[in-house]
């Protein structure tokens, strides 16, 4: 025997009292678990899923992790933002530039300077009052230097004067006096010499 049910109620007087015929809602969009009455009067449970109002959603598909799912005005998004993980680079020159790409990462990337020019940032390669990156320099200017005085006399000819070999340079360069004598001669006059010894 098929299932009889009431949707209307009517009173004697004509006043209606219960009236589903026209009532639209069915199990699709009634939440899943709830119950009521279709407009043919019979029971429906609700078989909807949704459990929010997604229409002022702003999500994009590229703002959601690629392979993920969510809802958003309506409708279901599968994201297409890429997965980078765990984005790592060294900085190996002044000038060198790490592009970030677009996407997902996982927060233990890092960037970091090259360890062998980490290695070189020490006080002593730096000029005292010079402060690169954190560290401040020591270096006076005067490691390894080993000055030389020398002595010359002077020439007619042009002269080159270098600190010799164990010598980082010159610290002094002493130039003699260029002699003069004079004496007399036998035409009752003055001979003058320059440079004698």
């Amino acid at each position: 025997m098929a299932n009889s049910y009431n949707n209307k109620v009517v009173l004697a007087s004509g006043e209606v009292l219960i009236d589903l015929t026209g009532d639209t809602a069915d199990a699709a969009h009634v939440l899943n678990g709830y119950t009521l009455h279709d407009k043919s009067g019979a029971p429906v449970t609700g078989t909807c899923t949704y459990d929010s109002d997604t229409s002022d959603d702003t999500a994009a598909v590229g703002e959601i992790l690629s392979g993920k799912t969510a809802h958003a005005r309506g409708a279901l998004l599968t994201g297409t933002m890429p997965n980078n993980g765990a984005q790592t680079d060294n900085i190996s020159t002044k000038t060198q530039e790490v592009i970030i790409a677009q996407g997902y990462h996982d927060g233990s990337g890092k960037v970091s300077i090259l360890a062998d020019e980490q290695a070189k940032l020490i006080p002593s390669n730096i000029r005292e009052g010079i402060t690169i990156l954190g560290v401040e320099g020591t270096m006076s200017g005067s490691e390894g230097v080993v000055a030389q005085a020398r002595s010359v006399t002077p020439k007619f000819t042009q002269q080159v004067i270098s600190p010799e070999d164990g010598y980082t340079h010159l610290s002094q360069v002493t130039v003699y006096a260029i002699t003069v004598t004079y004496s007399d001669n036998s035409a009752g006059g003055k001979t003058v010499t320059i440079g004698a010894a």
